[in-house]
């Protein structure tokens, strides 16, 4: 029998923390519905182990509720945003979030029954590159923030994490983990649609992802979500004329 306490997230978005300090840097965000399994805890926080990519971080535990059984299908919304009336309030659900128990058009909150009528994972067609492909316009000009995994704010990997997750298909939080996964594409030349692309530093670490699309170019987040040129040596930006990222190398995940 599993005793381990199971978390589930009862806000929009809430922010992960490398440390259990609320000036602690931002390393993820939790959204909607998501589960997550309790590794620590405290009067005042929580450790978690996130059961969409098993990153782990630091939660304050008044934006934690617990659940009885996390094991439901995660069906996704695929809404930039959506405002839900509940109870209390409104609740919006961001890109990406959670729908616990969603049928029909309705998901469960406790023993509230909700209406969400957008649009879900649980009505997606075609491959996971082809729901990728019709949802990235919802993230161009997105800004950047590191940790972020919402349109109101994302980073490289989140960007990518997310994207991949309502195509169906789990990525791990961080670039240089995402990096280890899939086969390696040898030439630019060679990459597809939907291809990632990792990037390194002067010291040869991994620091950026971005999405491989048609015609050499790239969704990635630099600043904001943009589409940008890519060719053998790197990522170039055609408004500064230059390259701003070092393309270190091309895997196939999908």
């Amino acid at each position: 029998m599993n005793n381990t306490e199971l978390a589930i997230c009862p806000l929009s978005i809430v922010p992960v923390r490398r440390e259990p300090n609320e000036r602690s840097e931002q390393v993820a965000q939790w959204l909607f519905g998501e589960t997550a399994d309790v590794l620590e805890r405290n009067k005042k926080w929580a450790r978690l182990r996130f059961h969409h990519d098993g990153y782990e971080g630091w939660v304050d535990v008044k934006q934690m509720g617990t659940v009885e059984d996390a094991e439901q299908k995660p069906v996704r919304s695929i809404e930039q945003f959506m405002h839900v009336s509940t109870a209390t309030g409104a609740l919006m659900v961001p890109f990406g979030a959670v729908l616990p128990a969603y049928s029909a058009g309705h998901f469960n909150i406790g023993t509230e029954q909700l209406s969400f009528p957008g649009r879900t994972t649980a009505q997606a067609n075609g491959t996971p590159v082809m729901r990728m492909l019709n949802l990235k316009d919802q993230w161009l000009n997105t800004p950047y923030l590191w940790g972020g995994r919402s349109p109101f704010g994302v980073d490289c990997s989140g960007l990518t994490q997310m994207l991949f997750l309502v195509g169906g298909l789990k990525l791990p939080r961080d670039a240089w983990q995402q990096a280890e996964l899939g086969t390696a594409v040898d030439l630019i030349g060679l990459a597809t649609t939907g291809d990632l692309a990792f990037f390194d530093n002067e010291e040869g670490r991994i620091v950026h992802v971005g999405i491989i699309l048609e015609d050499r170019t790239i969704l990635h987040a630099s600043g904001r979500v943009r589409i940008d040129l890519i060719d053998q040596e790197g990522i170039f930006n055609k408004a500064e004329k230059k390259y701003s990222h070092k393309l270190r190398m091309i895997k196939r995940v999908v």
